[in-house]
């Protein structure tokens, strides 16, 4: 991603995360995060988000997503070598909708939508739809995708221990660690 667009993206998720009241301090803004996946198409896939604390016993992040954004399907899977049974995380809906999609009986009517192009890497449709003040617990090893309403979305996650870069995508292509030209 060009540093220009970067830059233009969290500038714009600062204002979500001002339309939800949550307050960041200066140092917290110069952390906010975008992420692309490296699919070069963040206006449908990506992810927004600041990490307040990540422990080796717990973590909490803020995340936004821009209407119809979407966080690629992807799992927190055991990682033997540390000893550690994959992140459990709970998601917390502070503005706006998300539409989850988790491993369970699909939801035939669902309101999320696959960002065109990306059918074949999305295989869980157990829809939870969560609006500002709802919350969901998503367990280890369990595949999950999420998705912005049209509004958008900003989502507290409170969780074990994060390790990004050990996530395991359904889509082969994607790049959980940001690369900015």
């Amino acid at each position: 991603m060009k540093k220009e667009m970067y830059e233009k993206i969290r500038m714009q998720a600062l204002a979500y995360y001002d339309r939800a009241s949550i307050v960041l301090t200066p140092q917290e803004k110069s952390l906010v995060e975008a992420a692309d996946f490296g699919l070069d198409n963040i206006e449908k896939i990506g992810l927004i988000l600041v990490t307040y604390i990540n422990t080796e016993r717990c973590c909490a992040k803020e995340m936004v997503l821009f209407p119809g954004m979407t966080c690629p399907e992807h799992t927190h899977a055991p990682i033997p070598e540390k000893d550690y049974p994959g992140k459990e995380e709970t998601f917390r809906c502070r503005w706006g909708t998300v539409y989850l999609y988790v491993e369970g009986e699909e939801t035939k009517e669902r309101k999320g939508k696959i960002p065109e192009g990306y059918e074949e890497t999305y295989t869980v449709f157990h829809e939870i739809i969560l609006r500002a003040g709802q919350q969901y617990t998503i367990l280890p090893n369990t595949k999950h995708w999420f998705q912005a309403g049209p509004d958008g979305a900003v989502i507290s996650e409170f969780s074990t221990p994060s390790f990004d870069e050990y996530d395991i995508f359904t889509d082969q292509n994607v790049k959980r660690l940001p690369e900015i030209e």
